[in-house]
This record gives C-alpha cells, structure tokens and sequence, in this order.
C-alpha cells in the first residue's frame, strides 16, 4: 500500500542525508557539519592574545560576545595566507565556549548522503588525518570532513 502522495521513499531518502557548510582554506574543499555551526562572519578586529598558542589568532567581539579567533590555516599546519582585507569565520561552540574558525573563503551548504562518507586517504597527511571524520569525492574535487571536537580540542590539550 502507497500513500496518497506516493513520495515516502523520497522523503526517507531526503531526510537521511547530512547538511554540510564547506568552506575553502589554501585552496582545500573542507565540510563541518552544519549542526554544529552558529554563524557566519566577517572577523574583524581581532585582538591578539600574548602567549597563546600559533593557532590562536586571538579575540573578537561578536554582538558582545567574546569569541575566541582559531587560524584553521595554522591548525592544519599550512602558512598564513597575503595579506587580504576580509578575513571570514565559522563560529562553532565547544565546551560551552564560542570559537570562530578563520577560513579563506565560506562556501555552499551540501546535502551528502552518510553511506558517500569514504575514509581518510591513506597518503593523507596524519596532521590532516587527525582533524578529519573522513571524504567524499564530489564530481570535480575532494571534500575533507573535519571533526570539529577535534579541531577545537587543542586548547585543552595544551593546558593540560
């Protein structure tokens, strides 16, 4: 017996798969799950933090709410990018704390089916490895998925 409408199997399908923000860093296609993120953002005014870590670019202020500023070029071991007058962020929570990840570029949301999700490559850099959930080859290039917990649990790492 079918419903009346006769697109249950199309809905089942549809609600299966994950939404992913992808954003562009040195050029790489990264995904977060859309889940976890709050905002997108212009960063602008960061104030630097004295011996933080590399990653760290510092503090802003975002809608009074201090945000802690993480290069993701930095925690991907990559260099700083030239000089460029709009630097955007991904704000994420983790530990009841807000963060914005510095990316080059904030890209489209995709919808990715989880069965897609392929391992880390092996010739993957294990830096990289470790901040990734895993891949999907989409029709042109490749999209990293990164573990947000991951990306943003260096902090407590290095207090320990």
């Amino acid at each position: 017996m079918t419903p009346a409408n006769g697109n249950s199997a199309g809905a089942k399908a549809f609600s299966r798969h994950i939404e992913y923000i992808t954003v562009t860093v040195a050029g790489q296609l990264l995904g977060l799950a859309i889940d976890r993120v709050h905002d997108v953002f212009v960063a602008s005014e960061i104030t630097s933090v004295p011996l933080a870590s590399p990653e760290i670019a510092g503090l802003l202020n975002l809608r009074g709410r201090v945000v802690t500023a993480i290069s993701l070029r930095k925690r991907l071991h990559l260099p700083d990018p030239e000089a460029s007058e709009r630097r955007m962020a991904v704000g994420l929570e983790y530990h009841g704390e807000a963060y914005g990840l510095l990316v080059d570029e904030v890209g489209e949301v995709l919808k990715l089916d989880p069965e897609g999700l392929q391992p880390n490559p092996v010739h993957m850099d294990p830096r990289w490895a470790s901040l990734s959930e895993g891949v999907y080859q989409l029709h042109d290039r490749l999209l990293i998925i990164l573990d947000v917990e991951s990306v943003l649990k260096f902090d407590t790492q290095l207090a320990a």
